[in-house]
C-alpha cells in the first residue's frame, strides 16, 4: 500500500469541514475524511519542532530531548521513514520538517542553517529525496529550497520584508499585538508562494515515482502559519467578519477586534489555499490511477488560539491549540466514520507503520540504548477498520517543560512546571462537557467535592504512568576500540 502523508502547520480543527463546525469550506480536505475523521486528536506537544519530530519517530518529546524549540533531533533514534525505507518504500518530505533548531532565536538574518547543503545529512533521518522548506519566518535565518527559489529571482530581499512587516510572534492579542499587520496579501506571483511551490514539487515527485517500489511521501504545508499571507484571490473570497472569540481575562479594545478581524480573514484564506493544494495533489494521484491503492492520511502539528481566551499562536493547553484535525482515507474502508475517542498525534507513527504491514514496536525501536523500545504510540487501523472506536482512556501533551495535560473523554487536567517549592506545584481541570470553552477551573473553591477530587487524583496517575513508563532514550557517540562510529546506523 502507497501512503501519502499531508500535514500543514498551525491548523484549528474548527477550520476543517469534516469537524462538523467548521468556519470555512474544505472539500478536499474533507475527500480525505471519506474514511475516519477524528475530532479530539491532541498534539503530544503544542509546539513545532517537538510535535513534528515526535511524529517521525512515535515517541514524546521528553523521550527524544525536542521538549521545546531547541537542539536538534539526534539521528540516533529510529524514524518512521527510515523504518520503511528499510523494508522497500520510497520515501520522500515535501515542505516543512523543522527536525534541527541549532540556532538561537537572537541569530540574524541568514546565519542560521543551509538546509539546502544539509539535504544529504537530512536523508539520514530516512528519506529517499528531500525538498525542504524551512517556514516562513524561519526562512530568514535558514536557507531552504523556497529561499533558495526566491534568490534566484532576486526576490529574497523582497520577501523578508514582507515578512517582517507582518510582526513578531506574541502569545497574547493586547497591548501593541501586530501593530504593523495591515492585513496585506502575497505581493509576488503566487507560484513563488511557498504552498503552492510544495504542492508544485509533491506533485513532481508524484509523476516521477519509482515504478517498481511502494511509496511513502510527506507533504508538509508551511500554513495557515503566520506570517498569514494569502494571494489576492484568495484573500479577496473571504469576507471580513468580526470574529467570536472566547473571552479572556481582559476585554478586547476597538483596535484589537479590528486587527483580530483582519487575521481572522487572511488566516481563513489561508485556509483555502492549502485545501485547493491537497485537491491539486489528490487529482495528481488520480491521474496516475494511485487512489485506489495509497492510503492518504491528513494533520497539524499544532493548532492556533487566534484571539479566544485572549492569546495568539499556540503553547497552551486550550483546545485551540492543542486539538489537531486528523483523517485517514483507507482505499479498503471510506466509511465516513467519525470518531470522538481520545488519541494521539503520533498514532499516525504506529498507522502508517501498520498500513506498511510493519510492527510499530519493533520498527520504531530498537534494543540498546535503553529506552528505545519504549514506543507510547498506538494504531488506529483496529478503528479504521471498524473493529473498535477507540485505543485510549486518554492522552498526553507536554510543552516546553512549561505544563503536563491529560485529557479523557469528559475531563482535561493540566500540571504547570516551574514551582519554587515542593507542592506549590499549580493544577486546573475542565469539565468538557459541561464547560467546552474550558473556562470553569475545577480545582478552584467553591468547584472542589469529593468527585473532582477523585478524577483530579485519577488524572495525576495517569500523568505520572505516562511519565514512570516513557523515560529519555540514551543516546552514544564514543565508538569501541577499532569502531568506525556511524551516528545514523550505530546502534
Amino acid at each position: 500500500m502507497n501512503i501519502l502523508l499531508i500535514m500543514v502547520d498551525q491548523l484549528r480543527l474548527d477550520h476543517c469541514g469534516f469537524s462538523g463546525n467548521s468556519y470555512v469550506e474544505t472539500p478536499n480536505i474533507d475527500r480525505i475524511a471519506e474514511g475516519t475523521s477524528f475530532t479530539t486528536c491532541q498534539t503530544v506537544n503544542p509546539i513545532c519542532m517537538p510535535a513534528r519530530t515526535a511524529l517521525l519517530t512515535g515517541k514524546y518529546p521528553h523521550q527524544i530531548g525536542t521538549l521545546a524549540m531547541s537542539g536538534d533531533l539526534n539521528r540516533q533514534h529510529p524514524t518512521l521513514p527510515g523504518a520503511l525505507q528499510k523494508t522497500g518504500y520510497y520515501t520522500a518530505s515535501i515542505g516543512k520538517l523543522h527536525y534541527l533548531q541549532t540556532w538561537r532565536w537572537a541569530t540574524a538574518k541568514r546565519k542560521g542553517l543551509d538546509l539546502v547543503a544539509l539535504s544529504e545529512e537530512m536523508k539520514t533521518y530516512g528519506y529517499d529525496y528531500v525538498w525542504e522548506t524551512a517556514g516562513k519566518q524561519l526562512s530568514r535565518q535558514n536557507f531552504c529550497q523556497h529561499a533558495a527559489a526566491l534568490s534566484s529571482e532576486h526576490m529574497l530581499d523582497a520577501y523578508f520584508d514582507f515578512v517582517d512587516a507582518a510582526g513578531p510572534n506574541d502569545d497574547t492579542i493586547h497591548g501593541n499585538w501586530e501593530e504593523n499587520f495591515d492585513g496585506s496579501p502575497w505581493p509576488f506571483s503566487p507560484d513563488k508562494h511557498v504552498d503552492i511551490m510544495t504542492a508544485d514539487k509533491t506533485i513532481d515527485v508524484i509523476n516521477n515515482l519509482p515504478k517498481d517500489r511502494n511509496f511513502y511521501v510527506h507533504a508538509s504545508f508551511c500554513s495557515p502559519h503566520k506570517p498569514f499571507d494569502p494571494p489576492p484571490e484568495y484573500l479577496n473570497s473571504v469576507p471580513s467578519e468580526i470574529p467570536d472569540v472566547i473571552e479572556g481575562p481582559d476585554q478586547l479594545t476597538e483596535r484589537e477586534v479590528a486587527q483580530l478581524t483582519k487575521h481572522w480573514r487572511a488566516y481563513r484564506a489561508l485556509v483555502g489555499l492549502i485545501d485547493d493544494q491537497i485537491g491539486r495533489i489528490i487529482g495528481a494521484l488520480e491521474d496516475r490511477g494511485l487512489m485506489d491503492d495509497t492510503a492518504i492520511l491528513f494533520c497539524s502539528d499544532h493548532g492556533e488560539m487566534m484571539g479566544d481566551h485572549g492569546r495568539a499562536q499556540k503553547s497552551i493547553y486550550y483546545k485551540e491549540a492543542l486539538t489537531v484535525p486528523l483523517a485517514i482515507r483507507h482505499p479498503r474502508h471510506l466509511t465516513g466514520t467519525r470518531i470522538d475517542s481520545p488519541v494521539e498525534l503520533t498514532d499516525i507513527t504506529a498507522t502508517i507503520a501498520e498500513i506498511a504491514g510493519l510492527d510499530f514496536r519493533k520498527a520504531l525501536a530498537k534494543d540498546w540504548p535503553a529506552f528505545h523500545d519504549r514506543i507510547p504510540c498506538r494504531s488506529l487501523m483496529s478503528i479504521v477498520r471498524g473493529e473498535e472506536d477507540r485505543i485510549r482512556d486518554f492522552s498526553f501533551s507536554e510543552c516546553g517543560g512549561e505544563w503536563y495535560a491529560v485529557q479523557d473523554d469528559r475531563y482535561k487536567y493540566v500540571r504547570w512546571l516551574r514551582y519554587e517549592r515542593p507542592g506549590t506545584y499549580r493544577e486546573e481541570l475542565y469539565d468538557l462537557m459541561e464547560d467546552p470553552d474550558e473556562l470553569c477551573n475545577l480545582t478552584q473553591q467553591p468547584y472542589m467535592n469529593d468527585h473532582i477530587r477523585s478524577v483530579l487524583q485519577l488524572m495525576r496517575d495517569r500523568k505520572d504512568y505516562v511519565l514512570d513508563s516513557t523515560p529519555p532514550a540514551q543516546t552514544r557517540w564514543a565508538p569501541l576500540r577499532g569502531e568506525h562510529y556511524d551516528p545514523v546506523t550505530d546502534s
